[in-house]
């Protein structure tokens, strides 16, 4: 029996009551599923996101966000067979499953680390450091990212129901954003499942995540200048829901990730024989038939030296021919079905145009085999590559892009050429270079970086641990310029961003710290009797400050430090040669004895809630210290952050001044504590 898709919307599911869109099988024809042909109440859902969504994820500080985005990525690995069974309607092999399924639980999983390990304990993001705006230091700016007060619309492309769907929800649920799924109705029955999956976890407030299975209807009327749009689709879906007058008029923020025709460039070092070669031909085979070709990063443009086109193309056309296409559930299949009749017979006219500019050298796309399956009732189509030697007058294989398992080898003459032909695609999601020459790669990305989004460069060094073109990865930025939308999704902290609003705030160094929540230089500063480092991390207050004794620096703690450490430089040894250095003039003080003395002057050497001493960042020598010179710090507690129930970091601003209160050191000390 089809399933009935359902809308999720003000925290209830409503079945539709006109299920009469239908969607069939891609690998028997048979309908599996029938969803709504009017969209619900978008307005409703919208107002009951803002209303109770989004207050209820804002209450949440980012551990606790991170938290419930764990939960999500836990549910759906403890549930990914279902969503397997139902993947082969989709003409899924379990590779292609797993692909979908697995990788979106591991974005999930990749962003809830993120918010537990890179965000702090509070609810908005501190986005570098502190600007002096005045003489005195009395007036500070500091740019901080707060949770957009709007819903996430997001919109799904149909080869990764999954996938795309988890790569938007986690960073916006990390943002503090309610989301407002719509997905491409193709395989929507995935993304259904998906949701109920996430649904049935309990772990969402109410309003944090709604459905919509059909037509957006008049959606996007409803839409304000606190909402997200992040779409996944065509060029030409992108650019008209982006002339929406309300988009223009409201300054939404849209987000698009858009067609593109991804290239990979073989370097003229990669001779027959050579590992970079055959990891080449390996990727081009991957990317043809993985998800049978239906991967927005999938490579469209094969790059070759003129000289290795035949090379290239007789390698291709052996390991194409053992790729088994046919009922996706058999073990002896490697590449299923595209995902609807539809979706072959666009591939097949996009290949009739290609064709007239390419030869075709492999696969017929008018002759289907399937083993196991009914060639004609399922939306087969075998790999198809084509070849186009006539490179000046070429334009369709840099503009067309045939949305399943076809590419086109193209010869280059040189690096130079091989730049030039790979930016003719107007903007990708993903170039790959496989080369071991660092110069040819060097070069090359030097002229085409700012046409790609992403680029791999593959050689035998990095081969065994590569995850390989086609695939984005969380805590890398996902999207392209021009022809592939201009946006950018994931990226780690950038892919919460796009769901949060970045504010210059404008005060006093008390009030930026107390909105911020950490000390800022010129803030007023606690004391007390007791050592911070006898106190646990949850009695730390921002912005104690323990100034410990004085110490003096002598000549013999100098020559002592070197002769231990080995640390002989002139300018701590000789005193003629320290004397002629413009910026010594004298022998000085070690750096790094400036570190230690100022270590035995803070440190509480019981034991204590201080677990480790793990790092510090920010290091900077401003002023020499020189024999007889005498040393003092201030240690003050900048910011903190459990990271665990029974401990948390404590980050400390250091200070070591000299006798005439003079800045000579100055760092950011990191600590556990116990909490």
């Amino acid at each position: 029996m089809p399933i009935t898709l359902s809308h999720y919307v003000l925290d209830r599911w409503h079945a539709p009551e006109d299920p009469r869109i239908e969607t069939r099988s891609a690998v028997t024809g048979e309908v599996v599923a029938l969803s709504a042909s009017a969209p619900p109440d978008i307005a409703a859902a919208l107002r009951h996101a803002r209303r109770f969504g989004g207050p209820a994820l804002r209450r949440l500080n980012f551990p606790q966000r991170a938290g419930l985005v764990r939960a999500l990525a836990e549910a759906l690995l403890a549930r990914k067979q279902e969503l397997y069974e139902l993947g082969f309607h989709a003409g899924c092999t379990k590779g292609d499953s797993w692909f979908d399924v697995d990788g979106g639980a591991g974005a999930l999983f990749s962003y809830a680390s993120t918010g537990r390990r890179q965000l702090p304990e509070g609810r908005l993001l501190i986005e570098g450091e502190s600007e002096r705006l005045g003489k005195a230091g009395g007036f500070l700016g500091q740019h901080i990212l707060t949770s957009r007060q709007g819903c996430a619309v997001q919109i799904n492309a149909f080869n990764f129901p999954v996938w795309g769907l988890c790569e938007k929800l986690g960073p916006a649920l990390l943002a503090g954003m309610p989301v407002l799924i719509k997905p491409a109705t193709a395989t929507a029955y995935l993304a259904e499942r998906c949701v109920r999956i996430f649904l049935e976890a309990n772990a969402l407030p109410p309003g944090a995540l709604q459905l919509i299975c059909g037509p957006m209807g008049n959606g996007f009327d409803h839409l304000d200048g606190q909402d997200v749009v992040s779409f996944t689709g065509s060029a030409a879906t992108a650019m008209k829901l982006q002339r929406h007058p309300v988009i223009a008029r409201e300054g939404v923020r849209f987000v698009a990730e858009r067609d593109s025709l991804n290239a990979s460039i073989l370097g003229p070092d990669a001779l027959p024989g050579t590992p970079e070669f055959a990891l080449f031909v390996g990727e081009i085979v991957r990317e043809m038939t993985v998800k049978a070709g239906q991967k927005c990063t999938a490579i469209r443009r094969i790059m070759v030296p003129a000289a290795l086109l035949g090379d290239v193309e007789g390698a291709l056309k052996q390991r194409l021919g053992q790729i088994q296409v046919g009922d996706p559930r058999r073990d002896d299949v490697q590449m299923g079905a595209l995902v609807s009749l539809a979706q072959r017979a666009d591939v097949r006219e996009k290949i009739a145009l290609l064709r007239g500019e390419a030869s075709l050298v492999f696969g017929d796309p008018d002759h289907i085999e399937a083993k196991g399956a009914d060639a004609q009732a399922g939306a087969f189509l075998p790999p198809i590559l084509l070849r186009c030697d006539n490179v000046k007058s070429a334009s369709a294989v840099h503009e067309i892009e045939a949305f399943g398992p076809v590419a086109t080898m193209i010869p280059y003459r040189d690096g130079a050429d091989a730049a030039t032909l790979a930016n003719l695609g107007g903007g990708s999601l993903a170039l790959s270079v496989i080369t071991h020459d660092q110069d040819f790669a060097a070069a090359l990305l030097e002229s085409s970086a700012c046409q790609h989004g992403r680029v791999l460069v593959l050689d035998r060094d990095c081969a065994a641990e590569s995850t390989g073109h086609g695939a984005p990865l969380p805590n890398l930025l996902h999207g392209g310029p021009g022809r592939a939308g201009g946006g950018e999704e994931m990226g780690g902290l950038r892919g919460i961003m796009h769901y949060m609003q970045r504010t210059a705030v404008q005060g006093s160094p008390a009030m930026i710290a107390r909105i911020t929540g950490e000390h800022q230089p010129g803030a007023p500063l606690t004391t007390g009797a007791e050592h911070p480092f006898r106190q646990r991390l949850g009695q730390l207050a921002i912005g104690y400050t323990f100034h410990t004794p004085e110490r003096e620096v002598t000549l013999s703690d100098i020559e002592h430090f070197a002769h231990f450490t080995g640390d002989t430089f002139y300018a701590h040894m000789d005193e003629a040669a320290a004397r002629a250095n413009p910026l010594f003039g004298g022998r000085v003080a070690h750096g790094y004895l400036i570190l230690s003395f100022a270590a035995g002057l803070f440190v509480d050497p019981a034991p204590g809630p201080v677990l480790a001493n793990y790092g510090l960042e920010h290091l900077r020598f401003i002023k020499p210290l020189k024999p007889g010179d005498r040393m003092r710090v201030a240690l003050t507690v900048k910011a903190k952050k459990q990271t665990k129930p029974d401990m948390g970091e404590a980050r400390w601003a250091v200070s070591v001044t000299n006798q005439d209160g003079e800045l000579v050191a100055a760092y950011e000390l990191l600590t556990m504590n116990a909490a």
